[in-house]
């Protein structure tokens, strides 16, 4: 993910990131809206690169799938873990937090016909709440989803 495709939203204090329709999947625009925990993540890379928010060893990471990751799920034991399994447990926290359906595919970037190039507070506010409430665990741990296999 690129800095310069980060959009600031200055009615809400905060900023989103739009992706490109030739670097995503379907080919459509993706809004990037971050609870407070990813955008701190986000903010602690500024320093790292002047373009490129996720780097390594001053290059951009092109793939998520690379021996980073795979390093990293068998040091925490989660071999059978895919990047995409991280997407898919982010829908089922927003769902078990009460999202709404149409909050849900706009924060997962399926398509839909609600969301445009043309991004206000109004639309933003409500999407960004959504995806605080996965950051409220109500006590609860955090639960990683699996979509194949067993972990461990």
């Amino acid at each position: 993910m690129r800095w310069d495709w980060e959009v600031q939203v200055p009615e809400l204090d905060t900023s989103v990131f739009i992706i490109p329709g030739q670097r995503v999947k379907n080919g459509d625009e993706r809004l990037v809206v971050l609870n407070r925990i990813a955008a701190s993540v986000v903010a602690d890379q500024r320093r790292c690169h002047p373009t490129y928010i996720f780097t390594y060893k001053g290059n951009r990471v092109s793939r998520m799938l690379n021996r980073a990751w795979i390093k990293a799920r068998n040091e925490a034991g989660l071999t059978q873990v895919r990047v995409h399994d991280l997407k898919h447990t982010f829908g089922r926290r927003l769902r078990a937090a009460g999202v709404g359906f149409e909050d849900r595919q706009d924060l997962l970037g399926h398509r839909s016909g609600r969301i445009t190039t043309h991004y206000s507070a109004a639309e933003l506010g409500p999407l960004i709440e959504a995806a605080e409430r996965v950051c409220d665990d109500q006590g609860r741990k955090p639960e990683l989803v699996v979509l194949r296999g067993m972990v461990g």
